[in-house]
């Protein structure tokens, strides 16, 4: 099989489209739907409450000292509570109040983002270490119900053509706004519709308010799709929205590309989408002895000066054609059979030698047929990548274009290009010191899980608890049972209820679950009865609602000490506040958890925080929950966890389910 080898002439195969199509007057070239080019076409365009969210708050200088003191009363004892009362007492009378006052003015001077926006993304691309595992997280979609459905090639083929639907809805403004409706039998409505798309933009999310519904920030969609983290010395760069109308596909360690879409901006004929994948797939080429795409695990500076070493070996053309691709696709060679072990591997991290883990996203395919979404974290959240997962697994399955009967057609296959990189002596014996290195790096974590059937949304509700603060219940009494500490513990929160809002953070090791805990797990002489522990889980779950709406509404303090802390360092204003030892240890996260339910998700996954940290994601359905805990076995027992967890939900449903 002959394949071109990727040089400077063939970049005009995937040259910009010069003028789209208005979407209106669209029609079909050929006999599918209309629909076939847009996953969705929505009466209120994608973009039309951005204008008019709100601004993220800066909260008030004594609320965010106060809100820190209580995430940290429970983790000190009471003289170094004391000590970090005082160092509180100094700082929002002292040098705080300066940083509060520059915070304040520079948020004045950018209205049109928010005052976290651009500090996120700088220490983002400033962070060193390497992007598997550390930053990147994975979500793996539930497996199509037609066993069918399932081959690699069938699968892959209709992911590509939902998400080629996606990036068109996104790209003409068609895509479903991203709204939170507080009464959706009042607000998701015809009503709603005709309302909000015929408000002016400044008003939109005034009328969306009015019903009880809260439009949520889409700024971040528009980097799903053609962009990439660039690695430079330092600091890293976000390149966005790069013209290119082509995926790349790896297989076997080598890099493939080909257009998804014509010159005219129309989405190729799924036939001929189908004809190319599988023309990939039916490459008989050995697996690549020196993949470059294992040199993107490596710690940033040490790929950076790689990166600029492969470009000037002549192969800059190929890593532009990487970096402009719509995005990329790994086409593995592994059978998961169901393993969850397996499959978490596979998609968190794999080998490294058929990903490259600086694209904003890529799409994995088992040879089994299972698919995962692994993503670049530093242009954005899990909701925006959430909403595409949810979507493109939703029209897979519902709407199909590739079915077992389909016939792959092509009349000009030749377009299909495989990159092939030219290689150094040096270069190829640093890619395989990198295989080497990250064998041995992803050997180091551990990863355990736990599926319990025993308690999910249902026994919550009936009860009148939040699930979400069950589950975080359940980590503070496992973490205590295991070690007997308590310890910073943080669950994400999103913050896209504003214009360019990211994420705060919620801190469920309370007072409250502290005291739950010690009566749950410390056999003293007076036991409380089950009705007092019912009514301290309600008071814990309460109290964790409260937490989470001040989070989600920019009030938590963590963000905000972030933001002044970046001040104080750029300003050389010395704040005692920020090399306090409480402050540095409340920042040395030891439980990260974080939530992505979704019928579409099978499972998600992350690295720990910290080296001694654990990686807690979890899941909560109607009958069950699922958590899956990241490790280092040589700082933290992750299996460990797991039991003392199962003990503590056992605990906790048998409290939960008595009268």
């Amino acid at each position: 099989m002959n394949f071109i080898r990727a040089s400077i002439e063939i970049s005009s195969a995937f040259s910009p489209v010069s003028k789209w199509k208005i979407p209106g007057k669209y029609l079909s070239t050929f006999q599918y739907p209309i629909d076939y080019e847009f996953i969705q076409r929505s009466p209120i365009p994608t973009m039309h409450f951005q204008y008019s969210l709100p601004h993220l708050p800066i909260p008030k200088l004594d609320l965010t000292c106060e809100r820190y003191l209580a995430a940290q009363r429970p983790l000190l004892i009471d003289e170094a509570y004391r000590k970090a009362e005082s160092t509180v007492n100094h700082f929002k009378t002292g040098t705080g109040k300066q940083l509060q006052t520059i915070l304040k003015k520079t948020d004045r001077e950018n209205r049109d983002s928010s005052y976290i926006s651009d500090l996120w993304f700088d220490q983002s691309l400033r962070d060193r270490k390497p992007l598997p595992i550390n930053y990147n997280p994975m979500l793996v979609m539930q497996n199509d119900w037609r066993h069918e459905y399932n081959n690699q090639l069938i699968r892959s083929t209709n992911l590509i053509i939902s998400s080629v639907r996606f990036y068109k809805s996104l790209k003409f403004n068609l895509l479903e706004p991203e709204v939170y409706h507080l009464n959706p039998m009042r607000s998701n409505s015809d009503s709603f519709i005709n309302i909000c798309s015929s408000l002016p933009e400044s008003l939109s999310w005034h009328g969306a308010y009015l019903f009880k519904a809260y439009p949520l920030d889409m700024s971040q969609y528009p980097s799903l799709f053609n962009s990439t983290r660039v690695p430079e010395t330092d600091r890293d760069r976000l390149i966005k929205n790069l013209p290119g109308n082509h995926i790349t596909v790896q297989r076997k360690g080598h890099f493939y590309a080909f257009s998804v879409m014509d010159q005219y901006g129309d989405i190729l004929k799924p036939e001929k989408i189908l004809a190319r994948l599988k023309f990939i797939m039916e490459d008989d080429i050995e697996n690549n002895e020196f993949p470059v795409g294992i040199l993107t695990t490596l710690e940033r500076n040490q790929w950076a000066t790689l990166r600029h070493e492969l470009g000037d070996n002549g192969n800059e053309t190929g890593l532009k054609l990487i970096d402009s691709a719509l995005f990329n696709v790994c086409l593995d060679d592994v059978s998961l059979d169901g393993d969850v072990y397996a499959t978490i591997r596979n998609f968190l991290h794999g080998d490294g030698q058929n990903r490259w883990f600086d694209k904003s996203f890529s799409i994995q395919v088992s040879k089994d047929g299972m698919a995962a979404v692994n993503f670049e974290h530093s242009w954005g959240d899990g909701v925006a990548t959430l909403r595409y997962v949810q979507d493109i697994y939703k029209d897979s399955t519902e709407h199909p274009f590739v079915h077992p009967n389909t016939a792959p057609y092509d009349d000009n296959i030749s377009n299909v290009i495989r990159l092939d990189f030219h290689l150094t002596d040096k270069l190829k014996c640093s890619i395989e010191e990198a295989k080497a290195d990250y064998k041995h790096y992803c050997r180091a974590l551990d990863i355990d899980y736990l599926i319990f059937d025993r308690v999910g949304k249902n026994i919550c509700k009936k009860q009148a608890v939040s699930p979400d603060a069950v589950m975080q219940l359940g980590f503070q009494i496992a973490y205590h049972k295991m070690t007997g500490k308590f310890v910073p513990t943080y669950e994400s929160c999103s913050t896209a209820a504003f214009r360019h809002g990211r994420t705060e953070l919620v801190r469920p090791c309370t007072t409250l679950s502290k005291a739950f805990t010690l009566a749950i797990n410390c056999k003293s002489l007076y036991q409380p009865t089950i009705s007092e522990l019912k009514m301290m889980i309600g008071d814990c779950s309460r109290h964790h609602n409260q937490l989470t709406r001040e989070a989600a509404m920019g009030q938590g303090f963590d963000r905000h000490l972030f933001a002044l802390k970046n001040i104080s360092d750029q300003s050389n204003l010395y704040c005692n506040m920020f090399q306090d030892p409480y402050y540095v240890h409340l920042n040395h996260t030891i439980l990260c958890t974080s939530t992505l339910s979704s019928p579409a998700v099978y499972a998600g996954g992350f690295g720990p925080a910290e080296r001694n940290g654990l990686g807690v994601a979890y899941i909560i359905r109607d009958d069950e929950l699922g958590v899956l805990v990241t490790s280092y076995p040589s700082y933290q027992n992750g299996s460990d966890f797991i039991s003392a967890l199962r003990e503590a939900f056992a605990e906790l449903v048998n409290i939960l389910d008595k009268d």
